[in-house]
């Protein structure tokens, strides 16, 4: 009997002041290593450029997040994911590192609407500061008790990621902070 792999929340959508949509099984691999090192086998496995501290570069069909100083999350096919986590340990023989497939230990949500109410429904619910955080810049943070990472793909649509477990949470969170109403003031 084969398993079938399923999102956290089966695609979950939530519409207020923005919509939050819970995106479904998404690749995502962790790679730990001297990201100087690793820089060339990222790029030839990914096709992406190590991206600068807190920031996300793209590739053919990855992205290449910045983590922390020994840290990068790679954004990927959920397919893809396993052969990229296989590449990189290939790649990185004889140096210190770990790739590993995360996919199915994470949930990715989009949310999406006008840039200011975007701000608004995240400030209320993480510490980092939203206002500041530019496109393309990965923060790192809290979603109110769990752990979280956010970013903004675009002026309209912000990405933020937790761990699976507590993907209702997380959701719940969103949407009741987007309910209408609810704006604090980033318009």
């Amino acid at each position: 009997m084969s398993e079938i792999a399923v999102s956290a929340l089966q695609g979950a959508e939530a519409r207020g002041l923005v919509t939050i949509r819970e995106m479904g099984r998404q690749g995502m691999v962790s790679l730990r290593a001297d990201l100087g090192e690793a820089a060339r086998a990222v790029a030839r496995v990914t096709g992406a450029e190590m991206p600068a501290r807190r920031r996300i570069s793209t590739g053919k069909d990855c992205a290449v997040a910045w983590m922390s100083p020994d840290e990068v999350l790679i954004l990927c096919d959920a397919d893809q994911a396993g052969k990229i986590a296989f590449d990189l340990s290939e790649a990185l023989t004889g140096q210190h590192h770990l790739a590993l497939d995360i996919s199915d230990a994470r949930a990715m949500f989009s949310v999406t609407g006008a840039a200011g109410a975007i701000r608004d429904v995240l400030a209320k619910i993480t510490p980092a500061d939203i206002g500041a955080l530019a496109v393309g810049e990965m923060r790192r943070t809290r979603v109110q008790q769990v752990a979280g990472a956010i970013w903004f793909q675009s002026e309209g649509e912000a990405r933020v990621i937790c761990f699976r477990s507590v993907a209702r949470y997380v959701f719940d969170l969103m949407a009741m902070s987007a309910r209408e109403g609810g704006a604090v003031g980033y318009h």
